[in-house]
């Protein structure tokens, strides 16, 4: 039996060979310059992260993002908005792995299924600092080589069959209704 007429095919391709998903809460703290007296605002922008594989069964996102908070001082007469980057690694642990991949070579796609937000954001137990305790979720998948048998069927015993959509709407277009 030659190549061309064996019943299988091996393809090798890039398949999903891994996933995993992560939720993080962690608590930042900005120092003002002033002390303040209250927190009238929160808002996080500029988020920016990427991955990279760290062992088999670990990718590990580097990200970085801008808290602003707007606070009062001088006991509720004047304002002002600290702004403060925040640094973070996350470690997401592969939850599905597929064993079967050929290379060390991967591809990382991520995903952020929740943009970091602020969920509370008080001055701390020593009035001097304010916590910002902050969420955020991403989706991770691990891309690589991996080889899939199909099965081929010679061409001769392959049969046509007419879509019966294709008989109706050529019907329709002539007029006629069935």
């Amino acid at each position: 039996m030659s190549f061309r007429e064996s019943e299988y095919r091996e393809i090798i391709t890039k398949a999903v060979c891994g996933k995993g998903r992560k939720r993080t809460k962690s608590t930042d703290y900005v120092l003002p310059a002033h002390r303040p007296s209250s927190v009238l605002g929160c808002w996080i922008i500029n988020h920016k992260y990427h991955a990279k594989k760290k062992n088999k069964d670990i990718v590990e996102i580097h990200g970085s993002y801008d808290i602003n908070v707007w606070y009062s001082f001088h006991e509720n007469t004047k304002t002002e908005v600290i702004s403060e980057k925040i640094e973070y690694c996350d470690e997401v642990e592969l939850s599905h792995r597929d064993e079967h991949c050929f290379n060390d070579h991967y591809d990382i796609i991520v995903k952020s299924l929740q943009q970091p937000n602020c969920l509370q954001c008080k001055i701390d137990a020593e009035g001097n600092k304010i916590a910002v305790e902050v969420e955020r979720e991403f989706l991770v998948k691990v891309i690589g080589e991996t080889k899939v048998n199909v099965r081929v069927e010679p061409f001769s015993r392959v049969s046509f069959k007419e879509d019966r959509y294709d008989d109706e709407r050529s019907d329709f277009i002539k007029g006629k209704r069935r």
